[in-house]
């Protein structure tokens, strides 16, 4: 490791490097025990100090895709015995990136990147969400139309959603919301009840054939891609409507 003193502030995520000059410049920024000078640069092994505290680098950001099994819940909480961290089992804290309800399976997405779940989650981003569902009796004609212009639940029209029917009790659909529960209570105000829900896409990742209970690592074009996907997310609201399915 060799970069500049600001660099290396600002990689510990609690600034920008503008903001580490005016830092340095202050004199509250210590090198090796002696105050630092902007164009200071960090060596493996050299002790940054501000205000007289570390500073440590942030961890490097990594991505996880898992297919989820029935019966595992989303959850970092530890008292749940069927939560997603003792499951996965991964050497480094990581969190999920919305949820998946405890009833079905499919892709979610864990990381240890805190900036990008409110990106990736808050509703006005309409980030794609695609799942395979299969209902308790044959669908009705004009299942999918209805289906697709929007169900009246939890006291909103949903939005607009792509809905194919793929079989006699089996069909796609494709949301870029996540009401709690959604695609449950829409089968449900029509009349059917869900017997298996998989989601198989999020975004521009696909489940394809990762082994149920297993989990990868994003690809790096993976990640360039969806940096590009929620660069421009929106930040007014709260991601408060995680995908419970």
């Amino acid at each position: 490791m060799d970069i500049s003193l600001n660099k290396y502030i600002s990689e510990t995520g609690i600034c920008s490097r503008r903001e580490a000059d005016k830092l340095i410049e202050a004199g509250r920024v210590m090198l090796n025990g002696q105050v630092a000078a902007k164009g200071n640069r960090v060596t493996e092994g050299d002790q940054v100090l501000l205000d007289g505290k570390p500073l440590r680098q942030k961890p490097k950001a990594f991505y996880i895709a898992f297919h989820k099994p029935k019966g595992v819940t989303s959850t970092t909480d530890l008292k749940d015995p069927d939560n997603i961290v003792d499951f996965i089992r991964h050497p480094e804290r990581i969190f999920p990136v919305g949820r998946l309800d405890k009833d079905s399976e499919g892709l979610i997405f864990l990381t240890n990147d805190g900036d990008i779940v409110n990106k990736i989650l808050r509703a006005n981003n309409a980030h794609e969400k695609e799942y395979i569902v299969v209902v308790n009796k044959p669908l009705a004609p004009d299942f999918a139309k209805r289906m697709s212009n929007g169900i009246p639940i939890l006291g909103t029209i949903t939005r607009k959603c792509t809905v194919e029917v793929k079989g006699q009790k089996l069909f796609r659909i494709t949301l870029t919301q996540g009401l709690n529960r959604q695609i449950r209570r829409m089968c449900e105000y029509l009349g059917y009840e869900v017997i298996k829900l998989k989601r198989v896409r999020v975004m521009h990742i696909r489940l394809e054939d990762l082994p149920l209970g297993r989990w990868r690592y994003f690809t790096k074009e993976e990640v360039v891609t969806m940096d590009r996907l929620i660069a421009d997310s929106v930040h007014t609201e709260d991601a408060s409507s995680d995908e419970k399915k």
